[in-house]
Order: structure tokens, then sequence, then C-alpha cells
């Protein structure tokens, strides 16, 4: 025995309509969220490279400033927001950085021009730093101004410590 079923046009091109519609909205909204999970990324990425860059730039700016004057104050700036390690070195140093400075008479001070992040790896971002630090000197009692470029290593994973300092690029290297 055979049995018929037997549907009309207009059921058939209705449950169509639904399945098409359902089938649309479900990707919609698959894409609509993946989206805006990328946007959410993108925002996170863009907001820590600007942190990077500004806790590089305030080290930069404060390790640029020196008075031979008060050398005690410029080594809390070049310790500051650096890893014990990093702390650490630069203490042992000092007692030569201040034997450089003190009888040159050194003073400067540094104005921002831009920091960039150049590169980012698992949260450690090195970046580049553009300062204009204007100095005096004994030796250069007038004065003179120079761009200079740090290349600072910030890690996000250490509550974005400074790592590593590098740089004193002065003049047209520091555009690069």
């Amino acid at each position: 025995m055979t049995r018929q079923i037997s549907l009309r046009i207009s059921t058939i091109l209705t449950a169509l309509a639904v399945t098409v519609l359902l089938a649309t909205t479900v990707t919609f909204v698959t894409l609509w969220a993946l989206a805006r999970s990328e946007l959410h990324d993108r925002d996170v990425r863009a907001a820590d490279d600007r942190h990077a860059e500004q806790v590089a730039i305030d080290y930069a700016v404060g390790s640029s400033t020196i008075d031979y004057r008060d050398p005690k104050a410029w080594l809390t700036r070049l310790q500051a927001n650096t890893t014990k390690e990093l702390a650490a070195k630069f203490a042992a140093t000092a007692p030569q950085l201040e034997q450089v400075i003190t009888p040159l008479q050194w003073t400067s001070t540094a104005k921002p021009i831009r920091a960039v992040v150049a590169s980012e790896s698992g949260g450690v971002y090195r970046v580049d730093a553009f300062l204009d630090v204007a100095s005096t000197s004994s030796q250069a009692p007038q004065g003179g101004r120079n761009t200079v470029a740090y290349d600072i290593t910030v890690d996000r994973n250490q509550d974005w410590k400074i790592t590593s300092v590098g740089g004193g690029l002065q003049g047209p290297l520091a555009g690069r």
C-alpha cells in the first residue's frame, strides 16, 4: 500500500523561505560576532601599544633630564619603572656616571617628540622614543639641542616594566 502525501506549493515555499531566512540570520549573527571580536582585539592591541609608548616616552624624558647638582634624582629617574635587574645595573654604574656629569656640570631637559612601537612579541614591546633634548655643560655653556632616540623594551607581562634601554642616537640618525 502506497501512501501519498500532498503538500501545497505555498507550504513548500513558506518552509523554504523560513529555512533560507534562518540560515541567513545565523550566518549574519556569526559574522557580526566575529567582526565584533576582531574589532575588540584590535582596540585592545592599539590600547596596549599606546600604553607601551607612553611608558617608554615618560621613561626617556626622565632619564634625559639631568642636573649634575642632583645625581641621586637622576639615578631615581633612571631606575623608575625598570625591572630589579635593570635598576641594579644602573645603581652599579651610578658612581661612574656621576664622575662624568659632575665635572662637566651637565644639565639637560627633554621634551617628548614621539614614541612608536617598533615590534611586539608575546607582550614584550620594543619602542622607539624620540626626544628634543636641550643641554649645557662646562664645555658648551651656550648649550645645544639634539634629537635623541631611545630603544626601550617594555614588558606587559612584568606589569609594564622596562627591561632594557638602548639608544642615544643623536641628530639626523635619530629620525630614521
